[in-house]
């Protein structure tokens, strides 16, 4: 009689092609953390710190020079992100330890595929965002203020504390936007950065330059989520602008730090062959032929449900204009293809295979191409 167990790799498969592989795969990666710490606590202001990045200018008034918007606050008024406070003229972030969600995820759920892979990575987020995206998959936090939603504490320190019990190479700022968490994230990665637990930082890449520029000394890498390439789709779906972003993707270029493009593909608002064209060629003239850029798809929710999900045609024809553009490698997300390994550049054959987020690297050594010795970008064991 036929064995009918079946394979890890067959059961994801299996699960992709069933539409259930986040059921399937995220309860195993998912830490025992519990607990809440909200309204009427005993000490509310042990997550309150004094912000950076922003200048007084009379009157109480203060504005932000954190990310592009630069909003102009009154006493007692928080910014766009809802998480930073105006107080009698000093500015305070309030979730400093104060993150909202927990997990533990592999690093190409972020994804970044480059930067070493088949690892695991500690992921954490506060509330709060300074876009909003009529598509987000996270809004139920990434749309709260802190007031609004139960969180846990837990300081630099303990981040990577935890970060090691729970045998994760690196720390993850990720789900909602870490820019409005700054000065959290900035802690957790100098101390990251003194133990060698790497942090990653997962953007919108809608920050200013200077504050960009410090994080790059200690972080380990960044992805950035390229929503679009016109003004018109981040005015009218995020309610930001574009420039900030290429600035920021040229910033990391300069600074020399490991990043990672990721586009979600919304049939319609973003989708045409122009427009992909003169993105990834922008991104190879500016930021170089070897950056993953990665195609993910798109699900209707959050306020766009009117528009059904990408159809994996889309996705073929990004990926092929990318490759045409130059983009070395390019990639299919949210999506069972083979579009989702990694291929050398060089000589074409098989380096790292991808079912979901099952990885086997199994054609490199020493991040070379073990078949025509060819150096491979990104950082790999």
């Amino acid at each position: 009689m036929k064995d009918k167990r079946l394979s890890r790799r067959c059961f994801i498969k299996k699960g992709l092609v069933a539409g259930t592989l986040g059921p399937a795969l995220m309860g195993r990666f998912m830490p025992a953390f519990s607990g809440s710490k909200s309204r009427g606590d005993d000490n509310p202001g042990r997550h309150i710190r004094e912000a950076r990045y922003y200048e007084k200018i009379g009157e109480k008034k203060i504005v932000c020079k954190l990310c592009p918007h630069e909003c102009r606050i009154a006493d007692l008024e928080r910014g766009t992100c809802g998480v930073r406070e105006n107080r009698s003229g000093t500015y305070y972030t309030m979730v400093y330890g104060n993150p909202c969600s927990v997990h533990v995820d592999p690093i190409e759920k972020k994804p970044m595929f480059h930067y070493y892979p088949a690892t695991r990575t500690f992921s954490i987020a506060t509330a709060g965002c300074n876009f909003v995206c009529c598509f987000c998959q996270n809004w139920e936090i990434s749309q709260k203020r802190p007031e609004q939603v139960k969180t846990i504490d837990l300081y630099p320190a303990d981040v990577i504390k935890a970060a090691r019990r729970y045998d994760c190479h690196t720390v993850a700022h990720t789900y909602t936007e870490p820019v409005i968490f700054f000065e959290y994230m900035l802690d957790c990665a100098i101390q990251g950065h003194k133990q060698n637990i790497p942090n990653v930082m997962i953007s919108n890449g809608y920050i200013q330059e200077k504050p960009m520029r410090e994080l790059c000394q200690y972080l380990g890498a960044v992805k950035i989520d390229l929503k679009a390439f016109t003004e018109k789709f981040y005015k009218e779906q995020c309610s930001g602008t574009l420039k900030p972003v290429l600035d920021c993707l040229l910033v990391l270029k300069d600074e020399g730090i490991w990043f990672e493009i990721v586009v979600l593909i919304i049939p319609t608002l973003n989708d045409s062959p122009q427009e992909i064209r003169q993105m990834t060629r922008w991104i190879v003239k500016e930021l170089g032929a070897d950056v993953p850029v990665h195609f993910s798809r798109y699900y209707p929710t959050f306020m766009l449900k009117n528009i059904p999900p990408t159809p994996p045609g889309l996705l073929d024809r990004a990926w092929k204009v990318a490759r045409e553009s130059g983009v070395h490698y390019a990639y299919i997300g949210n999506l069972l293809s083979d579009a989702s390994n990694t291929y050398c550049h060089s000589c074409g054959k098989l380096l790292i295979e991808r079912l979901g987020y099952d990885t086997t690297i199994s054609g490199m050594k020493d991040n070379k191409c073990k078949y025509c010795s060819q150096k491979i970008p990104g950082l790999f064991f």
